[in-house]
């Protein structure tokens, strides 16, 4: 069986962080990605429901409290940490 190259464009960041799991996995990165190409054809689609990061509880309240019109407004970062006691 022949083989094909696959090329893209990744953050390095996000190409550590998967490595590092793949490696903990005890796989390649090209390991990683054929049972990803493999599976999406057994499926005939994605292997996984895409979703987006969503914020967490504390996230959340505070993003309303701001959308109401409460909590601190600061000007600048130093406003902010001088406010902190910093």
């Amino acid at each position: 069986m022949s083989n094909s190259t696959v090329q893209a464009r990744i953050d390095p960041e996000l190409k550590q962080e998967a490595e590092a799991i793949f490696a903990a996995m005890g796989m390649t990165t090209a390991q990683a990605i054929r049972i990803f190409l493999q599976q999406t054809v057994n499926r005939g689609g994605l292997p996984f429901q895409p979703t987006a990061k969503t914020p967490n509880g504390e996230t959340i309240r505070a993003m309303a409290e701001l959308e109401a019109k409460g909590g601190q407004v600061f000007e600048t970062a130093d406003a902010l940490f001088a406010d902190w006691g910093r």
